[in-house]
């Protein structure tokens, strides 16, 4: 939204109050925010650019109620069309319903013309102020001082058109401004605090440096801490982008927010408010939206020029034809009369079609390729993209382990070894344990659940299977059992060097065999990035995971550069980095720790399976979580923005013959474009404008 129109919804002290009690009962659910949040929250900045879009529409459908009848009771219309609608008092009527037209329906342009002229950017609001605003007043002296046309008509159906444009921009803009409102969510509103032999629950917002706090099986981690009791593996994928589950045991640190996974935790709170992890993604994500440069519209810029050739050609003519070429009757009229039309065919209708109506139709476009925009500049950004930025877990990997290999160390086979493992984990929710699970489902191998099954946290897993007792887990479960894996072992040492996680087959104390896993590259990732290097764009990958992880998986795909082990409050400066170095920069990703690079790429695009927060920080989200769509988008703003051009092409072009002409340049030779005739010219422009937005649903995507 431009800053212009900010002003334009004042809110009634009814809604304000209606606001304030929204806001307060979610400060009731989540008081715990309260050392995070300074400033209005994120469901007020939401609901109030949902009220801009609603008033925008209002005054759209009102201003159109009114502007059909007066269309209809225009003499100048009549006159096209060879019809009569007289009677006592027209004029009257149809300049009251033009008045209430220009002052509700084009009261948001004459605010935002005050605004921006301070600043000496003449956008579209004082070109449509200027020219609804002189059309009005002539015809309003017109109807009461002395004889000639009017314009009601033509400043009308202005309204309209640029009302429709403003609400169609702002439903584009709304529902950008909802993550940190699902940042806020991640923390749980109470917490488990310890007092000697006592839990007691208590709002997280109370909790302070020293406190101790219970994390059951299962429950989030309400607050930053060191694990002072328990052992467990915390899922911290969400905010750190480590594809594993992270264990945890006494003197660790873990993060508000993660999710504990299946042994009970007791925490010393080490942080809290603004110190914490969370407090600070939230922090950047509010940096990059306040530091994000805004693209600015082509309509715009030619709407600058246009208002500075509309003052002056019209002062001009006022000028030259009543005092250098007065004609004899009514001379001032007579050159006021084409002064005014020259300022109203300056503003021409389709000038606030032309981008509006290609936005419109290509996000329609996009939302059936699987891509939803929410911005209507990211077509005009995507141009100019020369570099991609993905996150790697759940973007473009699965997101899941998957079995990679199978080691036998004893005298079992490879399949017994998997089947054995499954067994156990079967009765584990541990994301490696379904990872194990889903790898024995998909190489079709059959398993029951075993029996008198036990958690080891941090370690593995225990159960009976067939009369043996099977282990299953990692180095530490072999180090307690007493076991070594095999030294020397190339193929261990090749996982290893991979990033992959390894665990161990122990049945009845004895070592049988060892099982790699790895968050699987998803096919279409392949496809997604041989594709985006034909369109000459460079590859990278982002992420918090370790660098055997990411070489390995940059090597997979082909990937023209990798970022490894970066923090989540780092991951945003490494898009500056780019940035400083010239590069137009998408970012892609799925987790929370994604939302501030999100925000600071050029463009943001978040994969629609991921996290509320990463969906709510980008500016595309892809539906169908499919990053081959990415090089659709590309594609789309090529075409998108070939539209615009067109469309501005033909919305302005037109104005290099309308507006000599409606000057009187021609008056010599007996040719005037009489004001009527200017109109009919804005109205074929605006149909060759939507016509030709139209066209745009054939663009050819893959």
């Amino acid at each position: 939204m431009n800053a212009q129109h900010q002003g334009h919804e004042m809110k009634s002290e009814h809604q304000a109050q209606t606001e304030h009690g929204k806001h307060m009962a979610g400060m009731q659910h989540g008081e715990h925010m309260a050392h995070m949040e300074h400033g209005p929250s994120p469901d007020m900045e939401h609901d109030h650019h949902a009220m801009m879009e609603q008033d925008f529409k209002r005054r759209f459908f009102l201003t159109l109620i009114l502007t059909i009848p007066i269309l209809v009771l225009s003499l100048t219309v009549q006159e096209f069309f060879g019809y009569s609608l007289e009677f006592p008092g027209l004029n009257y009527l149809v300049f009251a319903m033009a008045s209430v037209v220009v002052f509700y329906g084009g009261w948001p342009f004459f605010q935002g013309a005050l605004q921006s002229l301070p600043t000496g950017q003449l956008g579209m609001d004082v070109l449509v102020s200027l020219a609804i605003g002189s059309g009005y007043i002539f015809s309003v002296g017109s109807t009461f001082i002395f004889t000639g046309i009017d314009f009601y008509w033509e400043i009308s159906t202005l309204v309209v058109a640029f009302l429709f444009g403003h609400w169609m921009e702002m439903r584009a803009v709304r529902g950008t401004a909802g993550a940190l409102g699902e940042l806020v969510k991640l923390i749980p509103p109470t917490a488990n605090m310890i007092h000697g032999d006592m839990i007691h629950e208590v709002p997280t917002a109370q909790l302070q440096v020293g406190d101790r706090v219970l994390v059951r099986p299962g429950g989030k981690i309400p607050i930053d801490g060191i694990v002072e009791e328990g052992e467990s593996g915390v899922n911290e994928s969400m905010i750190s982008g480590e594809s594993r589950p992270v264990s945890k045991s006494p003197g660790d640190e873990v993060i508000g927010g993660a999710i504990n996974g299946e042994g009970a935790l007791r925490v010393r709170v080490s942080k809290t408010g603004e110190e914490t992890a969370l407090a600070q993604i939230i922090n950047l994500v509010k940096e990059a939206q306040a530091s994000k440069p805004h693209t600015q519209l082509l309509a715009d810029k030619a709407a600058h020029y246009l208002t500075l050739i509309a003052v002056f050609v019209g002062l001009g003519t006022l000028l030259f034809w009543s005092l250098i070429a007065p004609q004899e009757t009514q001379p001032f009229v007579f050159a006021l009369t084409l002064a005014i039309t020259v300022v109203t065919i300056a503003c021409p209708h389709a000038l606030g079609l032309a981008i509006p109506t290609v936005t419109t139709i290509s996000t329609g476009l996009a939302a059936k390729n699987g891509m939803l925009i929410k911005k209507a500049e990211v077509m005009e950004s995507a141009l100019t993209i020369n570099t991609i930025v993905f996150d790697k877990t759940g973007t473009l990997t699965q997101g899941q382990f998957g079995i990679t290999g199978v080691i036998p160390f004893g005298d079992w086979s490879q399949e017994e070894i998997v089947r054995a493992a499954a067994a156990v984990e079967s009765n584990s929710e541990h994301s490696i344990a379904q990872g194990v699970v889903r790898g024995a489902k998909e190489g079709g191998i059959k398993f029951e659940s075993a029996k008198d099954f036990s958690a080891i946290p941090g370690k593995g897993a225990k159960a009976s299977l067939d009369g043996k007792i099977i282990h299953v887990g990692n180095r530490a479960l072999l180090k307690s059992l007493g076991l070594t894996p095999p030294q020397n072992d190339k193929m261990i040492d090749d996982l290893s060097a991979q990033g992959k996680t390894v665990v161990y087959l122990v049945v009845n104390e004895k070592l049988q065999g060892a099982i790699a896993l790895a968050d699987l590259v998803r096919e279409e990732s392949h496809d997604a990035v041989r594709g985006l290097k034909e369109l000459g764009v460079e590859v990278a990958m982002l992420t918090g995971d370790h660098k055997a992880v990411a070489a390995y998986v940059a090597k997979e795909l082909g990937l023209d550069t990798y970022f490894a082990e970066v923090l989540p409050e780092d991951k945003s400066k490494k898009i500056q980095e780019l940035q400083k170095q010239g590069k137009r920069v998408a970012m892609v990703g799925d987790g929370i720790n994604d939302a501030p690079a999100l925000t600071q790429a050029d463009i943001g695009i978040a994969i629609g399976a991921g996290t509320d927060v990463a969906v709510e920080s980008a500016e595309v989200v892809l539906v169908r979580n499919d990053p081959r769509d990415i090089g659709r988008l590309i594609r789309l703003s090529r075409a998108v923005v070939s539209k615009m051009r067109q469309n501005l092409a033909w919305a302005t072009g037109y104005n290099l013959i309308t507006i000599p002409l409606a000057a009187g340049i021609a008056f010599p030779l007996g040719i005037v474009l009489q004001p009527q005739w200017g109109a009919l010219a804005m109205s074929a422009s605006s149909i060759i404008v939507v016509a030709n937005a139209l066209l745009l649903r054939g663009a050819r995507l893959d």
